[in-house]
């Protein structure tokens, strides 16, 4: 299943196309953040089992390609059509158990009892008078004992400075984070290069949490 957006075509910071960017990272592998959270899920699992994720922000499939690898049913949403296409258009996806959706995060509800939500350097383009109502979305939506995994911009990050970004101190994270057993929490800070070379400096939260309450 498809919706529309009316979501822009160039990227809200620095104004490149979206389609450079999905160039740029054209065959890159899996997040390590969601091969960690399926490593865990791996060591829980019975055989038969089928699990369902949803992919935030999953752009031309690079997450959602691996989640259907290994046989998870899988909500694609990313709020460009055209990162929708792409993934569609794609010989390694399996159909049948991918749905997908072109929908902002804030106008975004979410299904009941998902087993993963994945969020991969996506949720700071939630604008931040949105983001407290929608991450408790994130949390109602993941079952007891389900998993969160991705990525969350901290306060010192370049992109912390514009006022249509959402980001967030340590302390808010752990906040955050409170309904959840964290796995893996890793804190990234240093000068670099956004994936079409752009100069920016990294202030990110990689993040693996399994939720208790």
């Amino acid at each position: 299943m498809k919706t529309q957006s009316n979501h822009p075509m160039t990227h809200p910071v620095d104004g490149h196309q979206w389609t450079d960017y999905y160039q740029a990272v054209e065959g890159r592998p899996p997040r390590e953040t969601l091969l960690t959270a399926l490593t865990k899920f791996d060591a829980e699992t019975t055989f038969g089992t089928l699990r369902f994720a949803v992919d935030l922000g999953c752009g031309d499939g690079r997450d959602t390609v691996e989640l259907l690898r290994r046989g998870w049913q899988v909500l694609a949403i990313d709020g460009e059509a055209q990162a929708i296409d792409r993934l569609l258009s794609r010989s390694d996806i399996n159909p049948q158990l991918l749905e997908t959706r072109v929908e902002r995060f804030e106008e975004l509800v979410l299904p009941e009892n998902v087993d993963l939500i994945n969020a991969s350097f996506c949720l700071q383009f939630c604008p931040p008078a949105d983001f407290p109502a929608f991450w408790q979305k994130i949390v109602a939506a993941i079952r007891e004992e389900g998993r969160f995994c991705g990525h969350l911009i901290g306060d010192r990050d370049s992109w912390a400075t514009y006022d249509h970004m959402n980001h967030h101190t340590r302390e808010q994270v752990l906040e955050l984070l409170a309904p959840f057993d964290i796995e893996h929490l890793e804190e990234e800070e240093h000068p670099g290069k956004t994936a079409i070379g752009v100069e920016k400096y990294w202030h990110l939260f990689h993040i693996v949490a399994r939720k208790i309450a």
